[in-house]
């Protein structure tokens, strides 16, 4: 008799910090280094139970709901090789019992995946292991810096990702591009297609039947070979500003992805070393209590000096 058969199930009582979460997703926390398939083959078969009963995979959990949770085995890459997340804190800009928000520095993954074992979220759990909830609300690349919210409640998590669909959260960003953007004011409306290379890349290109797109454009500041944008998101599609402002013929500076790569390494030599992107702003009512929140996250260092270069 294996180790496995001996095992007994084990019940957990579902708390307000799960609550609405879908029971799939519950179920990836509660076991992690379990395969995903394997997962989802317990919960079809009726091993997983929440209140006695079976339940489908978009089950919503509410709180006080009883999970049974069936003796699995883990992945064996699970334990001595998995590279645990070093507790990590980034400059926060605002946080109380239901949401944070932090600076994120360029070159810093939000969440491992991808090659990286760790990103943001793992480190801030690591650095907070009192913590009953912290989860992304949103995601931005590894290279852009800036404000990123974090949900502190599964209720405030839930009301935000409504508020993103609805179109109720303001995000602005600001970007150095090539050249010299003639119009004012535009906005850039073409399809995006997410695809993945053969080396397992992600990558977006605009593309007729992709997803539908809409990335409004403010010319800040603009000379001969480059341009300050003020930019904001109407949809969060992957890649948006990039891969718009780079089929608009202005590539953001120090693009690896979708930039002009002669450029970037001309430019690297004045100290564009990064993708110069940067969430700057964001302004939403609250998830709970309905305050107004105007949140702001100055230039970095990097992208503020080569700005006061370029254009005074």
């Amino acid at each position: 008799m294996n180790d496995l058969s001996k095992a007994r199930a084990t019940w957990l009582e579902v708390g307000e910090e799960s609550a609405a979460q879908r029971i799939d997703n519950f179920l990836f926390r509660q076991l992690k280094g379990v395969p995903k398939s394997h997962v989802y083959r317990v919960l079809r078969s009726g091993e997983v139970r929440v209140n006695s009963g079976r339940v489908g995979p978009d089950y919503r959990l509410k709180p006080g709901d009883r999970v049974r949770l069936p003796p699995v085995r883990m992945s064996s890459k699970v334990g001595a090789n998995a590279k645990v997340a070093k507790p990590a804190e980034f400059p926060i800009v605002y946080e109380d019992a239901a949401l944070l928000v932090l600076d994120k520095p360029s070159g810093t993954a939000v969440h491992g995946g991808s090659g990286v074992s760790y990103g943001v979220i793992e480190s801030l759990r690591a650095a907070r292991p009192q913590a009953k909830l912290l989860e992304l609300v949103h995601r931005l690349d590894r290279d852009t810096s800036g404000l990123l919210m974090i949900a502190k409640k599964r209720s405030a998590l839930v009301e935000l990702h409504r508020m993103l669909r609805e179109g109720e959260v303001e995000k602005v960003y600001r970007t150095v591009v090539k050249g010299s953007v003639s119009k004012s004011q535009f906005e850039l409306k073409e399809s995006l297609h997410k695809y993945v290379t053969d080396q397992g890349e992600r990558r977006v290109s605009v593309q007729k039947d992709g997803k539908a797109a809409v990335t409004q454009v403010k010319v800040l500041k603009r000379s001969d070979p480059f341009s300050l944008l003020e930019v904001r998101l109407l949809t969060g599609r992957t890649h948006q500003i990039r891969v718009h402002l780079a089929h608009a013929g202005h590539p953001v500076l120090g693009d690896d992805k979708y930039g002009d790569f002669e450029l970037n390494k001309a430019m690297a030599k004045q100290g564009v070393k990064r993708l110069f992107l940067h969430a700057g702003r964001l302004c939403l009512n609250h998830p709970q209590s309905a305050e107004r929140l105007e949140l702001e996250s100055r230039l970095p260092g990097d992208m503020r000096a080569f700005v006061e270069k370029a254009f005074g």
